[in-house]
């Protein structure tokens, strides 16, 4: 997989992508990163980016002209999947979309900044516009950090144990359950003596018993849906 992230505040991504489960992702070859500062299509020697909103109005808007010339140059070397724009009117992001956009094999994300980017980008680009939750951040990185991780670690090799991620909460539309490990006793408390049994199949039906009872205290949206 690869992934093409535009932003005009580069350095917020670096340590994100260089740790963990991203980097690992990298070093096995199972994604590629590249983060495009805007700035190198700036309108003007000065660095300018945005712009005053039409029909008044606080706040600056990004220009069309810094993303649509980075959209161009990539898409003139390569066919892209998908271009998502990461902003708060977007779709939700949850593991199911999280799920889909593991499939695909080229994506480009778009961080959005100030008070958006121009319409006429969402109109001609975009294929997925996705938010994190009913919020504002100051900008799109922290948002492309967030789905860059919730996608890449689901590609296969990504994980130690390629069932880890399918044990994950809201795979099934439930919460995980609780887990233990050792010490088996501290503090006076005990891990559940069924989970050292080495009873599977109880084991498993205790595991979907406690997470259905989390998932109905707390999140019981998600049994309805």
């Amino acid at each position: 997989m690869r992934i093409d992230i535009l932003t005009c505040q580069p350095d917020l991504l670096d340590s994100p992508f260089a740790h963990s489960i991203v980097k690992r992702a990298q070093d096995k070859g199972l994604a590629e990163l590249y983060v495009h500062n805007l700035r190198d299509y700036a309108i003007n020697k000065h660095g300018q980016l945005d712009d005053y909103v039409f029909g008044g109005g606080a706040g600056m808007v990004l220009r069309v002209e810094p993303i649509a010339s980075w959209i161009d140059e990539l898409q003139a070397q390569r066919k892209y999947d998908a271009i998502i724009y990461l902003t708060p009117d977007g779709e939700t992001l949850r593991q199911p979309l999280a799920n889909r956009l593991s499939l695909l094999g080229n994506m480009i994300i778009i961080c959005g900044h100030y008070k958006g980017v121009d319409q006429r980008i969402r109109d001609q680009y975009v294929t997925h516009e996705i938010s994190l939750g009913d919020f504002v951040l100051s900008g799109g990185e922290l948002a492309a950090a967030v789905l860059v991780d919730a996608v890449v670690r689901l590609l296969p090799g990504v994980l130690g144990n390629e069932e880890s991620a399918l044990s994950d909460s809201f795979q099934d539309d439930l919460l995980a359950p609780p887990v233990y490990t050792r010490p088996a006793e501290w503090r006076g408390l005990a891990v559940p003596e069924i989970l050292l049994s080495g009873n599977t199949p109880k084991i498993e039906e205790w595991r979907h018993e406690q997470a259905l009872a989390r998932t109905q205290a707390r999140r019981p949206d998600l049994l309805s849906e």
